[in-house]
């Protein structure tokens, strides 16, 4: 920050142009009323107070939500090396996509409000499972439960909590396994344990899934049960064509001839091949 050099005091102008900056930056949605200042009515002190204040929450948040970020990028790892793994042992790849996000600004702010619970560092920390957010699309229902039971398997993963939509769907039809699990996040003078929620979902759930959103925002009308119970009936049909591909599928190989050794042994070495070219 630029100083008057008089008073050592940054003047009423760079105060503002800071605080123009502030309100612009692209990465964080500060809270309007912070940013909506009177000049004529504060002082230059005033307004570096408020200045500091601002550069402390943007850094502290920033910091945060970089964090969460190398969660995502970590877990994202842990999932292309589990897939990665299965195409070698069993000749296929149980993932089909791998997708991420962050919570924006605006909902993190407007789910502690609903929770009734200050926007702060420490309470986003402490009310929040669902800020870094990570959507594995599996190929088949058994594939989901593989892939996590491996996951959860890894001495550095702690499960924090467990909903499986899949055995108990939601009402509306919605399937998938949901895993709050933390993560240690190693950076250059500490570990800190962050906090990730993984959906695990078959191409078909997810696909559904998609659509019921769409058509969740678009129909606002408040006698919609028609459509709720079809949608219900498209999430019943889709899983039971599920359910009997995954059983086509076994069947298919359960009736493929066993390898020999030699087979097993020229497979994994053309498949590692592959991966390492």
């Amino acid at each position: 920050m630029l100083r008057n050099k008089d008073d050592g005091m940054p003047n009423m102008r760079q105060i503002e142009a800071l605080l123009s900056d502030l309100s612009q930056d692209s990465e964080i949605e500060l809270p309007a009323e912070l940013l909506q200042v009177d000049l004529s009515q504060v002082n230059t002190s005033m307004l570096l107070d408020l200045s500091k204040r601002l550069m402390g929450t943007v850094i502290d948040y920033k910091e945060l939500m970089m964090m969460y970020n190398c969660a995502l990028r970590q877990m994202r790892t842990k999932f292309e090396i589990l897939d990665a793994e299965f195409n070698v042992r069993y000749k296929r790849n149980p993932i089909n996509s791998i997708n991420t996000r962050l919570k924006g600004t605006v909902s993190i702010r407007e789910k502690l409000q609903r929770m009734g619970v200050p926007f702060s560092i420490d309470s986003i920390e402490e009310n929040l499972n669902d800020v870094a957010g990570i959507r594995v699309v599996c190929s088949y229902v058994d594939d989901i439960y593989s892939i996590a039971q491996s996951l959860l398997a890894h001495g550095d993963i702690t499960l924090i909590a467990q909903k499986d939509y899949i055995a108990n769907p939601k009402p509306n039809g919605y399937r998938s396994l949901h895993l709050i699990v933390a993560i240690p996040v190693y950076f250059a003078e500490h570990t800190k344990q962050i906090k990730v929620e993984i959906q695990l979902r078959t191409i078909a759930m997810d696909c559904w899934a998609e659509l019921e959103h769409q058509l969740h925002y678009k129909d606002e009308s408040a006698g919609n049960q028609d459509i709720v119970a079809e949608l219900k009936t498209c999430a019943d049909t889709l899983a039971a064509t599920e359910e009997k591909m995954l059983d086509i599928r076994q069947k298919i190989d359960a009736r493929a001839p066993l390898p020999t050794e030699e087979d097993v042994l020229f497979e994994k070495m053309r498949k590692i091949d592959v991966a390492v070219g």
